[in-house]
């Protein structure tokens, strides 16, 4: 169905966790005929390679990045800072505000409709102020952010608490101070970082419509709760977008990595865990340790991502792979550093579990291969993503939690065992597979969801 072209800015936070599913998105409607302008900084352009090879017609909007202080030159992406470097980001990306005003008001055909990552709600001002819709795309799920709400709304209230009750949310959540959202922790008054941020999240709430990278199976309670405060229903549910999602989840070549698909082929079903810590994180020298031996004791077949450390990180106290380790498990265990296929290897019929810090796309990801997961939640989202798969939903176990826990290697040997061999674990996962396929398919509550959005998007004229 073509939309005879009409016109759409999208506006990613540029860090791979966020930046993929808004591609992903995007694919879906270069698919229905929108006419797209994608905006970045000269530095995140190759990022676009793998969709714009797919469709030529994608338009990018180039910006310098304005920079900010506390960052070195060069910086514009927060996989070069970290997750603490994030705010100074979203800042310097703010000052480009006056620059996209500009643009909007020299073009003929000016985008209808701005697309824009939640971390950037200073967008939706903009929106304003140039009268077109904001849509909010929430690369989390929607419990993150009903928390989040919820906490800017009684801040005050909940400012000096140890422990955390949000009694005003569905299955009223509890969460020790420091495992609640970092937006909410690190906010300082009068900060005009933080300030810029709050704002952000709040100006989010006025937009035209959210939309979530989360399906009504896995969150149906939340997305209702949203609706009932944001006080309309477009909020919409199109997830998980890595079932429907395009060009560019591929990445390296299948090659490389040929050697653990001829191994895997060789393992029972479900047989297999898989061990990876998303894009950001490095384990200490006592964390990897740990790790190791409670892989090793667990008697479990598994893989272990780790990332290449610099000298550098060797000399901040990071840990690569013990050299005892990969000789002590040959034949059960396979280390892969670097990088490595994730959706390939989770979709793969040996195996059977995933530990994992929690991340919301890695979360996705493993519900749609079906696999169990086992959590070690160090920051971000990553708790409340643990509270609603363990405490919520009953379909995981916690393993260890937080980012400088060193878990104790015999218990966690045990519980690795104990998740392998966990009939009903299991069952409940095949069933969220089930449903997250159900939910993208013709009729399913994600297909409508998306539906919904095409058809908005698509009575807007400029």
């Amino acid at each position: 169905m073509s939309q005879n072209g009409v016109h759409i800015l999208i506006f990613p936070l540029p860090a791979q966790g966020h930046i993929l599913p808004l591609l992903d998105f995007t694919h879906l409607l270069l698919l229905h005929g929108f006419k797209i302008t994608i905006l970045v900084t000269p530095k995140n352009v190759p990022i676009l390679d793998p969709l714009i090879s797919t469709h030529p017609s994608v338009k990018t909007l180039v910006f310098p990045f304005p920079g900010h202080p506390s960052l070195l030159a060069g910086t514009e992406n927060i996989k070069d800072v970290g997750n603490a470097g994030g705010p100074a980001i979203v800042v310097g990306l703010s000052k480009l505000r006056g620059p996209i005003v500009e643009w909007f008001k020299a073009q003929s055909n000016p985008p209808v409709a701005i697309v824009y990552d939640f971390i950037l709600g200073w967008t939706q001002d903009l929106a304003q102020e140039v009268s077109v819709p904001g849509f909010v795309f929430y690369t989390s799920g929607a419990l993150l952010i009903s928390i989040i709400i919820d906490i800017w709304k009684n801040f005050e209230a909940y400012k000096d608490l140890g422990l955390v009750e949000l009694n005003g949310l569905p299955k009223s959540p509890r969460f020790v101070r420091e495992h609640l959202p970092p937006v909410c922790l690190k906010f300082k008054e009068d900060d005009p970082t933080w300030e810029i941020i709050r704002n952000g999240f709040i100006a989010n709430t006025r937009s035209f419509g959210s939309i979530f990278n989360t399906s009504e199976a896995l969150e149906s309670d939340y997305l209702g709760f949203l609706k009932k405060e944001l006080g309309h229903e477009r909020v919409y549910s199109i997830g998980p977008i890595n079932l429907v999602g395009g060009p560019g989840r591929i990445g390296k070549s299948y090659e490389a990595n040929e050697k653990v698909f001829t191994w895997l082929d060789e393992c029972p079903n479900e047989s297999v865990l898989y061990v990876a810590f998303g894009s950001q994180k490095l384990l200490t020298k006592a964390q990897m340790e740990a790790l190791t031996i409670g892989l090793e004791k667990s008697g479990v077949r598994f893989i272990l991502v780790v990332k290449q450390l610099t000298a550098q990180q060797e000399e901040q106290g990071f840990g690569s792979v013990p050299q005892w380790f990969e000789e002590s498990v040959s034949g059960r265990g396979l280390v892969i550093k670097g990088w490595a296929p994730q959706v390939e290897i989770l979709g793969h019929r040996a195996v059977g579990g995933f530990l994992s810090h929690c991340g919301w796309n890695s979360v996705l990801e493993a519900i749609v291969a079906g696999v169990v997961i086992l959590g070690w939640p160090m920051e971000t989202d990553q708790f409340t993503n643990m509270w609603m798969l363990v405490d919520n939903m009953k379909m995981s176990i916690r393993v260890c939690e937080g980012a400088d826990s060193v878990p104790d290697p015999i218990e966690l040997g045990r519980r690795i065992n104990e998740a392998m061999n966990n009939d009903l674990l299991k069952e409940r996962a095949q069933k969220m597979r089930d449903e997250a396929y159900e939910a993208v398919k013709i009729g399913g509550s994600s297909k409508r969801d998306l539906d919904f959005i095409v058809r908005e998007l698509a009575q807007l004229k400029s």
